[in-house]
Parts: structure tokens; sequence; C-alpha cells
């Protein structure tokens, strides 16, 4: 049973809300335990290990000290060493003092450098190695098409589709000769959208030959998060017949619909397992990432492709975990760029989202399944990762800043300084925060 399946059955809110508290856990749990383990690897004593704020549901103390506890707000966690004020490691002066040369050496505070570097840094790192671990678990359980144009799997489609059948090789797409998967490809790019399209494949050592649907149909194989497809009450499978009356045969032609249509509503009939629906979308603007940078378009909100699925073939460990380190890399500069293209105009403020827009793009993620589900959980850890490494005080990466000046020269900053860096941090991320939950409400 996918029980990740079931959630939008308990209502938008509900399932989104569940949906988000799983994943932010997850996250807080890896990102949290980076910092015991690497702190507790270096000598600090963690006093406290909590996964969310206020009232504590239950608690538990091991052999070495520490409390570990869940409490009643899931929205975030911490790790208390010996000798911090609060869960943001402020400096518990007056404890500090009344401890040994040793038990100093044990805190956040007192560590040797390199150690409470390791340690701050560790948070994020964990996080990058979650993501990477999620992603390579995945390539290694899905593994990769073949470079063959074999149909290994087909999609339910109306239509003479039942010509083809699985093992068939694609030998011809209209006048154009197939030689592999990547020449089938350009081949659907360049057809022009028709009813249907000439094919030559090899079946049992056969050349057969026969009319079947476009290549790239207008299938919906994706949905993305927060869009109108999702919001319209598309489903993965769905086969979008016409546009505005107009019949449509190629995925192409209704990219281009709601391109020229912009905010105007599109008029869908849908095919869905033999029954035909009616709904309404209305595009919505969004920017998409490219080789230069992004580009705005106006999108209904699915993904698609060929007719078929192709043959894939299992990964080795080394090629699995080489894609994981490329795609985590990959979420990691798109998101950097975008954070670049905002700040200087090139694209959208409304591309930042705040805890409900989170919440909901989880919901949306979830509720088409447990390996969709797992793929933002992994998309999200890389950018909480990221962000923890931004230099601003309050953050990982705040502290790493700091301990960069203190190499450099020679000592701390004063706890006069750090306090009001600190508060400066927490009034900026503060703002941010605002600023993201606004767009949540406003942004479309």
């Amino acid at each position: 049973m996918d029980i990740l399946g079931m959630l939008p059955s308990f209502g938008g809110f509900f399932g989104a809300l569940v949906a988000f508290v799983v994943a932010l856990s997850v996250i807080v749990a890896i990102h949290e335990y980076g910092h015991y383990i690497v702190g507790r690897w270096c000598g600090i004593h963690a006093e406290v290990f909590s996964l969310g704020f206020g009232p504590v549901l239950f608690s538990g103390v091991d052999k070495r000290g520490t409390r570990w506890q869940v409490a009643a707000l899931p929205f975030g966690g911490y790790v208390k060493f010996l000798g911090d004020s609060d869960a943001a490691s402020g400096k518990d002066g007056e404890a500090i003092t009344g401890l040994s040369e040793t038990e100093r050496k044990r805190t956040m505070h007192g560590a040797d450098l390199w150690r409470r570097a390791a340690t701050v840094a560790a948070g994020p790192v964990f996080n990058f190695i979650l993501s990477i671990l999620v992603f390579t678990g995945i390539f290694l359980f899905s593994g990769t098409t073949t470079d063959e144009a074999v149909i290994g799997k087909l999609k339910p489609l109306p239509g003479e589709i039942e010509l083809f059948q699985e093992g068939d090789r694609i030998l011809r797409v209209g006048d154009a000769e197939i030689t592999d998967l990547e020449g089938f490809y350009l081949a659907a790019r360049d057809a022009a959208p028709a009813p249907t399209v000439s094919y030559e494949v090899e079946r049992d050592g056969q050349v057969v030959s026969f009319d079947s649907v476009f290549p790239f149909p207008p299938v919906i194989d994706q949905l993305q998060p927060k869009s109108a497809a999702m919001d319209g009450g598309l489903e993965v499978g769905d086969v979008i017949q016409s546009v505005n009356g107009a019949p449509v045969f190629a995925l192409s032609e209704v990219q281009v619909a709601a391109q020229s249509n912009e905010d105007k509503p599109l008029e869908l009939l849908v095919w869905r397992n033999g029954e035909v629906l009616e709904k309404t979308l209305t595009p919505r603007q969004r920017d998409l990432p490219t080789a230069d940078g992004f580009e705005t378009r106006w999108l209904i909100g699915f993904s698609g492709g060929a007719f078929f699925e192709p043959t894939r073939q299992t990964l080795g460990a080394g090629d699995a975990l080489w894609g994981g380190v490329r795609q985590t890399w990959f979420i990691a500069q798109s998101s950097l760029s975008g954070m670049w293209h905002m700040i200087t105009g090139a694209i959208s403020s409304c591309n930042i989202q705040g805890p409900i827009g989170i919440a909901q793009t989880s919901g949306d993620m979830a509720s088409q399944g447990a390996a969709e589900f797992i793929w933002f959980i992994a998309v999200l850890s890389t950018a909480v990762g990221l962000l923890n490494l931004f230099p601003i005080p309050v953050l990982d990466g705040g502290h790493l800043v700091f301990h960069a000046y203190e190499a450099v020269v020679g000592r701390p900053p004063s706890d006069k300084a750090l306090n009001a860096m600190m508060m400066g941090g927490l009034v900026l991320l503060l703002s941010l925060m605002v600023f993201a939950l606004t767009n949540d409400f406003f942004c479309a």
C-alpha cells in the first residue's frame, strides 16, 4: 500500500502538512546528527539532541549523558553542546568559567579551533551526503536507459498504440532512419504534429510497417508541484486530446498553446483510462533554468515524453554514486544561479518559497508516490545544506566565518561583537522568512 499516495485523501492542507513535517524531520535529524557525531568524535560533549522545539514530548538520556528528545513543534531541531547558552550555540560565560581546563576542552567554546570548525561544518555536509546517497540509491534501483531505440514498456494511450509490442526495435519514424535512442528523440522532435506517423520496426527478425501515434504524444509523465496541472486535477497517465476545441496530437502543441494563451484559461479534453474528462486550467508564469541562465515561460505544469519507456540497464555502484554527486552539484549550482538572478532582477523574487509553499510542494510530491517524495527530500536536503553555509550569523556559515577570522587574527571576535552580529543575523534571517511567507500568500 502506498501510504504517501493516500495523503490527499485526508485533505489538501493536512496532507501537505504531514508530508512537510516528515520531509523536514528527516532533513533536520540528519543535519543535527552531523553536528552531534562529529562533535563527539572531536571530544565535544552534547548535552541535548532535540528534534523539534518547545515542550518536550518524550526524552531519554544515553550512557554518554546526552539527552535525546522529541519536542512538540516539529519545525527544526538543535544540538546543545556543553557550554552553550542556547540552541544557537551562544556562549554561556558563567557556566564555562566554572569548568576545569579539561572540561573546557569538551565545550564548543573551549575546544581547538579545527574541532569546532569541523563540528559546525558537519551539519551541511551531512545534508549533502544524504542527498548523494538518496540519488545514488534511486539510480541503483531504477538504472538508466540503454542507447537502443527498443520499446521496454508501452504507455496506455488511445489510438493505434496496440500495433506496437514490447521488444520492438524502431527502425524508421516517418522518413527518418533510426539507429539509436538519440536518433529517435531527434526524429520525434523534428516531426510535424499529426494524428498518426508511419513507423518501421524490427520484430522477431522481421520488419513490420504501420501507422500509429505521434512519437511524443501529449501524455503526462510527471506533474510539477504547485502547478496549474496539479491544482486542476490532472493525473500522471492523462492524455490531452484537445485544447480550446482544437485537437492536439503532440506534446509541443500543448506547450505552444499554454505559452501563447499566457494567463487566459485553457479548455482541455483529457483521456483517462478510456474516459474523456473536461478540465479548465490557467497557465502560470515560471522561470526555468537553461544553459545560459533562466527563461520565463507560461506553463500548465507537467512533463511528458515518448509513447513508450525505453529498455533499461542496471548501473554499477561507482556510476550510480557519480550520478548522485552530479545531481547534488546540479541542484546546488541551479539554486545559487537562481538566487543570483533574483538579486539582479532577471527573474521574479516569487521563486523564493516560504514554509507554506514548501509544505504545498511536499504534499504535491508525496501525492505522486514514494519515489517522487524521496527524490524531493534529497533536493530539499541539498537546499538546506546550501542555505546553512550562507555567511549569516546564527547559521553554520556565519559560525565558520567567525572561525576563519579567529584562524587569521589569532583570537575570536569579542563577546560583544559576537552578540551584536548574532542579533543582526537573526533579524536578517527573520526578515527573509517574512518575505518568503509573504510570497506564499501573494505569488501565484
